[in-house]
């Protein structure tokens, strides 16, 4: 006897050998025996064969009209030998029959199982909607198949244009256009960027890694609101002419100098901030703008504002205007430099000049200023300030030896770039030029004047710490740290610093600024009206927040830079197939590029000490995944041989992503981690950016 059986949904045949009990043993047409439960037993035969009845079976289920099927089924529930009568006329024949409950079961839109051979046909409107529904998905799967083949083709579907971001940086799974584009890239062994690249939807490497931060940083795109600029209160007029030294590209610009020669012979220093706390209020449509971007983001060749452009006109400390400002004055003495008096004011300032680096650096150098020649604008007022920068300077360095550190070390060598027309030029410029002393040390000294400011009258603030940290080593201790109370800088060498210096472009700047003002303007009953009291909770939360998306910030600057590295190189490589460049190790396996901030990983290299100088073999980058492959070619300079270089053991990884740059002692090291031209020069670390 023949046996046709139901095996955990899947229908057989086979012959059945014996039987003991409920249980049948069964042998398949491929010869392997099982063992089949009597109550799975659908129908016994006799002939033809199990093969024959199975391929029988499936001809007749093929030929089977489904919509006439559920029809003559009615609602009621059956088995399928009655269905079999109704639908054939007769009652079934084995082979009939089997191939009816082949057709049932390949059906569930048509027919629900209700037991071993029952079923009971689905409702009318259930089977409509099932029905609109498999053929949505066979219009979807055609859909689906068209986006494949034009991905393919390297052309893309107009459907998917608008949704490239969304597909490359946080994708519906589910939907067909990301189905679509995991087939092309599963069928062509590429990477979803890759073939957005190629198909155009990313029109470069640039735009790919530009596209992915908006897409994670701004999800609501960069355009502000519409704005009024605020009526400002009245103001009395400095008497002072003031300037400012700013990078070329500079358009916000923060901060501005005066000096003015007393009659007794004395000296006012006057330190002038753009005061855009005078016109933005806590809790207004303007800080909310300001809240939300917390900080302006540079990138080589371009930026993203804190503020809109029409808000920066009306606060930027620009040349020919008199503008709003709060001003630190600093009366010296000149014979020692000794600090007689010092006061901040609200005020209007105007503003005689906008110096630029790149018209004064080749005048204004050491040797110029010590022998007092040379031409330029504002040629008394610098070498003045100059000289007191440096005493500002040494001030500091004593006050970091008293924290148990050496001084900083002013040996290293920035870089700036410069981008136009996707062109990028690398300048490299060595640090503690004078006028970037002067514009440092002017800041530091306001900073931490401001903060101890905020600090005597009770007043709370956003505060730059380092040094006193918990944790193990030393690098954990001397870590950066952001808080509302004062607490001494070790690094800078200060007893307190609270960034003020840059509201145009930071928000913990305004912040700070409109806590200076209300010191300014109240005394000693401050506390009582400053917009921030102490333990305010929003200011904790302003906190927390700013450093996140300033880590963000820093971290996509860091990629733009690395970006923008790779496609000098790509410039400098020319008909070669590789390129010849020197490199410093900076530990193990990691080097830096001399010409060029580019810190790269070379494994398998030979061990040599920190310091040592290399020449390398680049073979080739990828500007897409920001990696680069090199070979050792010699080592040029051992510096095993050269005073040892000491660097910071957890600093490796910093360095490989481009956020810190190798310092010859471990105390300095602090100033690496913590991006040392943030807390000196006020600008953005590496990057010559517009600002």
């Amino acid at each position: 006897m023949n046996l046709f059986f139901d095996e955990s949904g899947d229908f057989k045949a086979g012959v059945s050998m014996s039987q003991q009990g409920e249980a049948f043993q069964v042998e398949m047409p491929s010869g392997k025996r099982t063992k089949v439960r009597a109550k799975d037993v659908l129908l016994q035969f006799a002939t033809p064969s199990p093969t024959e009845f199975m391929a029988d079976a499936h001809a007749i289920a093929e030929e089977i009209d489904l919509d006439f099927l559920w029809e003559v089924a009615g609602q009621e529930e059956f088995g399928f030998a009655e269905l079999g009568t109704e639908y054939f006329g007769h009652a079934p024949k084995p082979h009939e029959a089997a191939g009816l409950i082949l057709r049932l079961h390949a059906a569930p839109i048509y027919f629900y199982k209700k037991g071993k051979g029952r079923y009971k046909a689905a409702p009318e409107a259930s089977l409509k909607a099932a029905l609109a529904g498999v053929e949505k998905k066979r219009q979807q799967a055609l859909i689906q198949a068209q986006y494949v083949a034009e991905l393919k083709a390297h052309r893309l579907p107009e459907a998917m244009r608008p949704l490239v971001r969304q597909l490359l940086f946080k994708p519906d799974k589910n939907s067909i256009e990301y189905k679509a584009l995991d087939a092309a890239c599963s069928e062509l062994q590429i990477a979803p960027q890759r073939l957005m690249l190629a198909v155009g939807g990313i029109a470069s490497a640039k735009e790919l890694h530009f596209s992915k931060f908006l897409f994670e940083s701004f999800p609501k795109g960069l355009a502000f609101p519409d704005i009024t600029i605020p009526v400002l209160p009245d103001l009395p007029l400095a008497d002072v002419q003031a300037f400012s030294i700013d990078d070329v590209t500079t358009t916000e610009i923060d901060d501005a100098m005066s000096v003015t020669r007393l009659p007794d012979g004395n000296v006012c220093i006057g330190i002038h901030i753009a005061a855009p706390g005078l016109g933005i209020k806590r809790d207004d449509a303007l800080d909310a703008i300001a809240r939300q971007r917390l900080s302006t983001v540079y990138m080589p060749g371009d930026k993203i504002t804190m503020l809109p452009d029409e808000l920066v006109d009306a606060f930027t400390l620009a040349e020919g205007k008199v503008c709003p400002a709060l001003s630190l004055y600093v009366t010296l003495d000149p014979a020692d430099w000794s600090m007689i008096v010092s006061e901040t004011r609200a005020e209007r300032v105007p503003i005689a000049a906008n110096l630029r680096h790149n018209d004064l650096d080749a005048y204004v150098t050491e040797e110029n200023l010590a022998a007092d020649v040379g031409d330029y604008p504002y040629k008394d007022d610098i070498s003045l300030l100059w000289k007191w920068a440096q005493v500002l300077e040494q001030g500091r360095m004593a006050k970091r030896e008293s924290f148990g550190l050496r001084p900083e070390q002013n040996n290293r060598v920035d870089f700036n770039f410069y981008v136009e027309n996707d062109v990028v030029s690398i300048q490299r410029r060595k640090r503690g030029a004078p006028l970037d002393k002067i514009v440092a040390e002017l800041a530091i000294l306001t900073n931490s004047s401001w903060g101890k400011l905020l600090h005597e009258h009770g007043v709370p603030g956003i505060y730059r710490a380092q040094g006193g940290g918990s944790g193990n080593g030393w690098a954990a201790k001397m870590q950066v740290r952001m808080q509302t109370h004062a607490a001494p800088h070790q690094g800078l060498g200060v007893d307190q610093y609270a960034w003020s210096t840059s509201p145009l472009r930071r928000y913990t700047d305004l912040v700070n600024q409109w806590q200076i003002l209300a010191c300014v303007d109240n005394g000693v009953t401050a506390q009582l009206v400053a917009p921030f009291k102490q333990r305010d909770a929003d200011l904790f939360a302003i906190v927390s927040a700013f450093d996140a998306a300033y880590s963000a910030y820093a971290a996509f600057q860091a990629d733009m830079e690395r970006y923008w590295c790779l496609r000098w190189l790509s410039q400098e490589k020319g008909a070669d197939e590789t390129i010849k460049v020197e490199a410093t190790v900076l530990k193990e396996e990691i080097l830096r590029l001399t010409d060029i901030p580019l810190v790269i990983k070379l494994p398998g290299m030979p061990q040599v000490a920190r310091g040592s100088q290399v020449r390398l073999d680049l073979l080739r980058w990828d500007e897409v995944d920001l990696t680069i492959e090199a070979r050792l070619l010699d080592i040029t300079q051992d510096a095993s041989e050269m005073p040892q270089v000491e660097l910071d053991e957890d600093m490796s990884e910093d360095l490989l992503e481009g956020d810190a740059e190798p310092v010859p002692d471990e105390q300095a090291a602090a100033e690496a981690l913590q991006k040392p031209l943030e807390e000196s020069l006020e600008k953005p670390a590496s990057t010559a950016a517009p600002e």
